[in-house]
């Protein structure tokens, strides 16, 4: 039976026979180990590692029909594919179909990356309006549908909010100055989904809109349709609100929501907030404070890291792709990205995905060990 020798101990062997002169003979004596065993472990440049043979798995056999399936519509639940699957004789069980769809599925599925922004203090400041789920006391006995414009500074994470009764344009430009107004300062740039109200068409504003700015010395941007990522931090705020000041509140009118909105917000203010510290659902992979950019084309894909004192290398699971290699940063809270990462991010973004389908090579075991070695 060949004798194992552990990655601890292989490291103890090399070091006690070229920096210890210990020979062969005597590391054999002190180990209980043969010395073909030794002689094998100081000669090796490389740690003794466990492999075995990859079993046959009961899915092999139907491997390539649940391709086809997902290239003609990838998002198809697993028990739907296990139905299609069983005419040719398919028996096996949810699970093990399940993992298999869960590691192929990203490979027909067109991805989408995001954009990785670092904004300047006092840059932007973007809006939302909240829908609270239970009306407001107005008086007279009158309960009335309330609306929350909600301001968020993209720097400092900092939001405010103001309570209104309708999404008119004049309730809404009320509340964009009330938010101002609480949060202290005025940004270079307001940034609005394309709501009625303040978006006018094409992207561009309603004269009231344009005349706030006007009269405010700010610009605007509206995000492009159906993509609320694009104002991701008011969107977060407006989760976490919508969770954590209206459940357990009441309130005796409007004056009253606003009094103890206003004071939520202080408080919610002085937190400190975690996505200061770049932690964002971008192609990014995060080692000892910092971020490291990876290859955009293998989002949803599973990676592998390894770190080591000099760089950080990352390397597809299911393909062996080098996703990326970076040289490593021991300053803290860095975002290092690569060039050709931030190209491709870009042209993501400016869905420039080309008109060929992505080519997705398959590599060698032997290929995916040269890159981690």
């Amino acid at each position: 039976m060949k004798e194992l020798v552990g990655v601890e101990q292989w490291a103890q062997l090399r070091r006690e026979h070229f920096v210890g002169g210990v020979s062969i003979k005597e590391l054999a004596r002190r180990t209980g180990l043969c010395r073909n065993t030794v002689r094998a472990a100081v000669r090796s440049d490389t740690p003794p590692k466990y492999s075995r043979a990859a079993r046959p798995s009961k899915l092999d056999p139907f491997k390539d029909e649940i391709k086809r399936l997902l290239d003609e519509d990838a998002s198809m639940p697993g028990v739907r594919v296990g139905e299609l699957l069983e005419p040719h004789g398919w028996d096996g069980g949810k699970t093990i179909l399940d993992d298999y769809l869960r590691e192929i599925r990203p490979l027909f599925l067109a991805a989408r990356t995001t954009q990785r922004t670092i904004y300047r203090p006092g840059e932007i400041c973007q809006f939302d309006v909240w829908t609270p789920s239970r009306e407001v006391p107005v008086g007279h006995g009158q309960m009335r549908q309330g609306y929350v414009v909600i301001a968020c500074l993209g720097y400092s994470r900092a939001g405010a909010g103001a309570l209104v009764f309708s999404k008119e344009t004049e309730d809404l430009l009320a509340g964009i100055r009330r938010c101002l107004w609480q949060l202290g300062g005025l940004p270079d740039t307001l940034v609005w989904d394309r709501q009625a109200g303040v978006h006018g068409h094409d992207g561009r504003p309603t004269e009231e809109f344009a005349a706030l700015c006007g009269q405010l010395k700010v610009g605007w941007h509206f995000c492009r349709p159906r993509d609320p990522q694009a104002k991701g931090v008011v969107e977060r705020l407006q989760g976490y609100a919508e969770t954590n000041f209206e459940p357990g509140r009441v309130f005796a009118n409007e004056v009253d929501f606003q009094d103890q909105l206003d004071a939520w917000f202080a408080k919610v203010n002085a937190r400190l907030h975690r996505t200061i510290r770049r932690v964002t659902p971008d192609p990014y992979v995060r080692f000892d404070s910092c971020d490291y950019s990876l290859d955009p084309d293998l989002v949803g894909r599973r990676v592998e890291v390894r770190v080591s004192d000099r760089e950080v290398l990352a390397v597809a699971l299911d393909t062996g792709e080098l996703a990326c290699r970076h040289a490593r940063s021991f300053a803290k809270h860095r975002a290092i990205t690569a060039l050709d990462h931030a190209r491709a991010l870009k042209r993501r973004r400016d869905g420039d995905s080309g008109d060929e389908p992505p080519v997705v090579q398959t590599r060698s075991l032997a290929v995916y060990d040269q890159l981690i070695a």
